[in-house]
């Protein structure tokens, strides 16, 4: 079963920004939200994700929901060649292990490679790990196939000066959580914070950005409880992660003019 919300979304969540978009200043940022899948309350997150980060800058959101609780669902959207034209930048926060498909994921990939900005949350890291290629874990920059325990994480803010990490507390322990074992980390990753993984005994990257081809990422494998995602902490973190992706994020992690959010007059 498969639900749609670009009309209803944009309206809600993206209203203050389209108030200002006539005046032929900033456009605001289009921003396409993939979701759905197993094992997480993806219902309630589209609703914290697009809501709360069209609260802190100038995004406007469509959001495909789909999938239901499978993990090998094909989202519709990716059948198309050109599947994300129109739009400034992709949030993926989709929970779909099980697709082997090498093309398909491949597809998905070449969109990022060629330029469209990613931001990656959660189980996107696991989405598509089955799959005999390694190009969407290259639009990732990480290599995860696990996650480590459950429960409270304590962050290790690795770069205080990146824009991204910005107004990060050092260090910032979530209010719950899963810790994703981060296995291989890529040429073009810059590990932005860690967090000790109890079962390896080690460090893992957590947050991060990546260069990808002509694309940027911005990535974080935390978020897997609302209670987290809800979270003026990570709700700025991944605002400044969408942003720099964009290319819209000043050296001081400030929405850069024009960027920030937008009020109705």
């Amino acid at each position: 079963m498969k639900r749609i919300f670009p009309i209803v979304i944009l309206f809600l969540v993206a209203s203050a920004a389209s108030v200002h978009a006539a005046d032929g200043k900033v456009k605001p940022l289009r921003a396409l939200m993939i979701t759905g899948g197993c094992c997480h309350d993806y219902e309630n997150q589209k609703r914290i994700l697009s809501e709360g980060i069209s609260q802190r800058a100038n995004v406007e959101w469509t959001i495909l929901h789909e999938g239901g609780a499978t993990r090998d669902h094909r989202v519709s959207v990716y059948e198309k060649k050109d599947w994300a034209k129109g739009y400034d930048v992709v949030l993926h926060n989709e929970c779909f292990g099980g697709i082997t498909d090498a093309s398909f994921v491949e597809n998905i990939a070449k969109a990022h490679k060629e330029g469209t900005p990613a931001v990656v949350i959660h189980c996107a890291l696991h989405s598509y790990r089955n799959a005999k290629t390694d190009e969407w874990r290259k639009v990732l920059g990480v290599k995860s196939m696990r996650h480590q325990q459950k429960g409270p994480v304590d962050v290790v803010n690795l770069k205080a000066d990146h824009p991204v990490m910005k107004g990060f507390p050092k260090p910032w322990t979530t209010p719950n959580g899963e810790l994703y074992e981060i296995l291989e980390v890529y040429p073009g990753c810059t590990p932005l914070g860690q967090a000790f993984g109890s079962r390896t005994d080690k460090d893992h990257v957590c947050i991060w950005v990546n260069q990808y081809g002509k694309g940027r990422t911005f990535g974080t494998s935390l978020g897997h409880h609302n209670e987290t995602m809800d979270n003026e902490v990570y709700l700025g973190l991944v605002t400044r992660g969408l942003l720099w992706a964009c290319g819209k994020l000043d050296k001081n992690g400030a929405p850069k003019r024009g960027y920030g959010a937008k009020k109705p007059d």
